[in-house]
């Protein structure tokens, strides 16, 4: 039989500053632009969650969408909705908050709460032309 996908979309609004301080203030200017603005800047993100898998024959799911949706709230929504990312978050105080480095993130908080006989793929909109996808 084959696996079947089910997404869950959702958003969330979050600040952040790209930025490395190992380098110079005019190299992060010269590498994230705008995006170094050390009053830091946001994103209104939108976020798509694919679980795949194979359909419980009892319940034709791959998994409750209720049970999906509150995982997502519970894990990520409730951690990183209208904060500011570089100061707000543990998992960003040392790591630069780019869309790629936050889907992956995403992906691993919720890889541990999975069946590991499931698969996770993570799609973070950071903006309507920029996305990025997780693991690829």
């Amino acid at each position: 039989m084959h696996k079947t996908a089910i997404i869950r979309c959702e958003h969330f609004n979050a600040a952040h500053r790209l930025h490395n301080a190992h380098w110079s203030d005019a190299k992060n200017k010269e590498v994230f632009g705008k995006c170094n603005n050390p009053n830091y800047h946001g994103h209104n993100y939108d976020l798509e969650v694919k679980v795949i898998g194979h359909c419980d024959p009892a319940t034709g799911y791959v998994i409750d969408t209720k049970i999906l949706s509150t995982l997502i709230k519970k894990n990520i929504l409730d951690r990183f909705d209208h904060k500011n990312l570089n100061l707000d978050t543990e998992e960003f105080r040392e790591l630069n908050p780019t869309a790629e480095n936050i889907a992956r993130v995403i992906y691993d908080i919720l890889r541990k709460e999975l069946d590991q006989a499931l698969d996770l793929k993570i799609k973070l909109y950071e903006t309507a032309r920029n996305y990025v996808e997780y693991p690829y």
